[in-house]
């Protein structure tokens, strides 16, 4: 599955970033669409029941977990955590128990989930320990009495020494540079002057930057600072004693951390699908055993949920196919990949910003072929591109597969591009696999009409302010607009002319290709079947006028007519410069005349080769021998 193209990935992304603890991040990135219904069933109903406790118990007490990792593996290594580890652990300890009493309190929610505190494990005595021998990673003075002794004797000899040094200090001020006792080097010494060195007897324990004061432990006060070096070295020891042993107490509770870490980092990951849900305004929606989509109101969730428009879409009950038609940046692209990404979401356990009379059913995968996707570094072109992918997806479709192709068959000639992309979407009926596609190609729109299977939809437009609604209209065939565009921009006239002239006359290629002709086959019996019907009052062939844009059956050739039917029911068609007497049972009305051309229209213009239409000025004027206008 293609989770980059179709954003999965930037939702597990936003995921992650409700996770607090590295493992339930890494957990959440690595988050895949479950390939079975109860395993996609049991996730959502955790996030479902993660986000009611939340909404009735408050916010979760979840633990960061910070180096936890780390901390198991010196543990198992037998090694001595440091006082900023060991209170790491601690402070796990403490979000457990809040964790404990959070999830004791929601049981009253009845929520399965509110059960998982009962796997959390009780260590009060480890929890007391800890907390009562570091605080923030420092070593606290009750951690041991002999600690406690140790340090009142180094603050009652520090003071012994400092006293000393302030008594010689005042007694040889005039040595001094400064009027008080510096410590250096963890030694208390007196600023004295370069010159008056030699003055104090001591020990010369640092100079200044200038070189013009050296500081001087004096000898009255070394052996008291000696007394203090042996003390701080017992204090070293005391501390390295209190650190084996908090260390040790983590090592025998190693099963039960290890077993409160997997619920937390569960609790963790649960809690982040239920934030995320919050965050989206999303619901858990249902999954069917039937080959059913229902998303209503479905919003993509990394658009604007204020300015987005709400999504309807259906596939299933008979319907296996949709084609999706209407103008450029009209929203097909996003509908498409709307429809793909909640679906990964909702088989990955994730709500869904859709309403909850919303259905989903489970694929094993959902291929897709949307964007660009030019490749510089491939020298692959556009259209390279999307028939690469294309043929990758064919080849890993099966009947449980959703695919979602953007602009079938474009990159490439018109004609060609057109019976590429009729193959593809037959082939992916004979796969009976769900699908969606977008296209603009006329051709496609007629046999989504014609086909059982398929089915058109469109996305709407507004023709007077020339904006998409992007909305999305199932059952209608869109269209892109461009003649109706051009026109309200200001397009002259005869070049919009030419420009129906061309579009509606119709340049289909001499020959049906192989998939035409299986095409034309099934319109033939659709049209066929169209035909028995209850006579009507006025008879078919008279519907037909001169301009109307017609289809001709079985060749699919489109024309335009310009002659009304005559006694045998025929109705003279143009096409491709030809004319012809067609049957009216052959003809299917494309493009009515009232819609492409203004009432007073010269039709010879489209129906008459230069010389007839010479020859018809000249005879409407006047008459002139071997003046004849040919049909």
């Amino acid at each position: 599955m293609d989770f980059t193209t179709l954003e999965f990935d930037k939702i597990l992304e936003k995921l992650s970033d409700y996770a607090l603890s590295e493992a339930a991040k890494k957990r959440c990135i690595a988050l895949a669409p479950a390939g079975d219904m109860a395993e996609a069933l049991r996730r959502l109903k955790e996030t479902s029941q993660a986000k009611n406790i939340i909404k009735q118990t408050g916010s979760p007490p979840v633990a960061v977990m910070s180096d936890l990792e780390k901390i198991m593996s010196l543990l198992r290594a037998e090694a001595v955590l440091s006082a900023e580890q060991i209170s790491k652990g601690g402070a796990f300890l403490i979000s457990c128990r809040r964790m404990k009493d959070y999830l004791k309190r929601a049981e009253a929610s009845g929520e399965d989930i509110a059960f998982y505190g009962n796997s959390i494990k009780d260590l009060p005595h480890l929890e007391e320990e800890i907390t009562r021998s570091i605080n923030h990673g420092q070593i606290e003075d009750r951690a041991s009495q002999r600690l406690y002794d140790l340090r009142r004797s180094i603050e009652k000899k520090g003071e012994q020494i400092k006293s000393r040094a302030e008594a010689l200090l005042q007694k040889h001020k005039k040595l001094c540079s400064d009027g008080f006792v510096s410590l250096k080097n963890g030694r208390y010494t007196l600023p004295l002057k370069k010159e008056h060195r030699n003055k104090i007897p001591g020990v010369l324990v640092e100079l200044s930057n200038t070189g013009s004061t050296c500081f001087i432990e004096p000898a009255q006060v070394q052996k008291l600072q000696d007394e203090l070096g042996d003390l701080r070295i017992e204090e070293d020891n005391e501390i390295r004693t209190i650190l084996y042993t908090l260390s040790a107490l983590l090592y025998d509770e190693m099963p039960a951390l290890k077993l409160n870490m997997e619920a937390m980092e569960t609790l963790d990951f649960l809690f982040a699908k239920a934030k995320l849900s919050m965050d989206m305004q999303a619901n858990e929606v249902r999954f069917t055993e039937d080959r059913d989509i229902r998303l209503l109101s479905a919003r993509h969730p990394l658009l604007n949920r204020d300015t987005a428009i709400p999504l309807d879409f259906a596939l299933g009950g008979g319907i296996s196919g949709i084609i999706i038609t209407g103008p450029n940046t009209g929203g097909k692209t996003v509908s498409l990949k709307t429809v793909g990404l909640l679906s990964l979401m909702a088989q990955s356990g994730l709500h869904i910003p859709a309403d909850t009379s919303s259905s989903l059913c489970i694929f094993d995968k959902v291929l897709c072929d949307i964007g660009d996707g030019q490749s510089i570094s491939e020298n692959l072109s556009t259209f390279s591109s999307h028939m690469t992918n294309i043929i990758g997806i064919l080849e890993n479709i099966s009947p449980k597969s959703l695919v979602l192709l953007d602009e079938l068959g474009s990159g490439t000639d018109p004609a060609e591009g057109m019976g590429i992309a009729l193959s593809i979407i037959e082939e992916l009926l004979n796969k009976d696999c769900f699908f969606t596609v977008t296209t603009h190609y006329p051709e496609i729109k007629d046999f989504a009409t014609h086909t059982a299977g398929v089915q058109n939809a469109r996305m709407a437009f507004d023709r007077e302010s020339l904006m998409p609604l992007y909305r999305l209209e199932i059952g209608e065939a869109g269209e892109s607009c461009a003649l109706h565009i051009a026109q309200r921009l200001g397009m002259p006239a005869s070049i919009l002319k030419r420009a129906r002239e061309v579009t509606y006359a119709g340049a289909l290629p001499e020959r049906a290709t192989p998939v035409q002709e299986r095409l034309i086959q099934t319109v033939e019996a659709l049209e066929a079947a169209e035909e028995v019907k209850t006579p009507e009052v006025t008879p078919r062939s008279h519907r037909f006028q001169i301009g109307d844009s017609v289809i001709v059956y079985p060749q699919k050739e489109i024309g335009i007519v310009y002659q009304t039917s005559n006694a045998k029911g025929e109705i003279g068609v143009q096409i491709r410069k030809q004319k012809r007497l067609i049957g009216h049972k052959r003809i299917k009305l494309k493009v009515a005349a009232a819609e492409l051309y203004p009432d007073d229209y010269d039709f010879s213009i489209i129906f008459d080769n230069v010389e007839n239409r010479k020859a018809r000025r000249v005879r409407n004027k006047r008459y002139e021998e071997g003046v004849m206008v040919r049909y």
